[in-house]
């Protein structure tokens, strides 16, 4: 009977680990491999994705910093704010980085709060 209680203990941790863990969301309209592919976005696939991204971005409301980085990849660019937040910048044209012209490209800027939850999405 004793040899079962550690059995049971890895099992209850187990269900509760998975429990605790909930779906990235879907971005309709987004092609999420092509994004994370077009750095910086020199490629100008991102540029491409405005229009969904519009319409979808509440759906990163609320996401941990690590499942943002699951579904978006490593930001552009990321500064660290007052009251240990973050900002997230990801180029949704042509950024410094890239060559050729190069203008203000236009944005997507998450902020992430101290407890590391996404509090704000915008668009600039």
């Amino acid at each position: 009977m004793h040899a079962f209680k550690p059995l049971s203990h890895i099992i209850l941790v187990s269900l509760l680990a998975i429990a605790c863990t909930h779906a990235l969301p879907t971005l309709d309209g987004m092609d999420l491999t092509l994004w994370k592919e077009d750095r910086n976005g020199c490629k100008g696939h991102r540029a491409k994705m405005v229009e969904a991204l519009t319409k979808e971005k509440e759906k990163l409301k609320a996401l941990r910093e690590m499942e943002v980085v699951q579904l978006l990849g490593r930001p552009d660019e990321n500064d660290l704010l007052e009251r240990n937040q973050k900002s997230y910048v990801y180029f949704l044209g042509p950024g410094p980085a890239c060559t050729g012209p190069s203008g203000e490209p236009r944005q997507l800027v998450l902020r992430i709060n101290a407890t590391g939850l996404v509090k704000e999405t915008m668009i600039k």
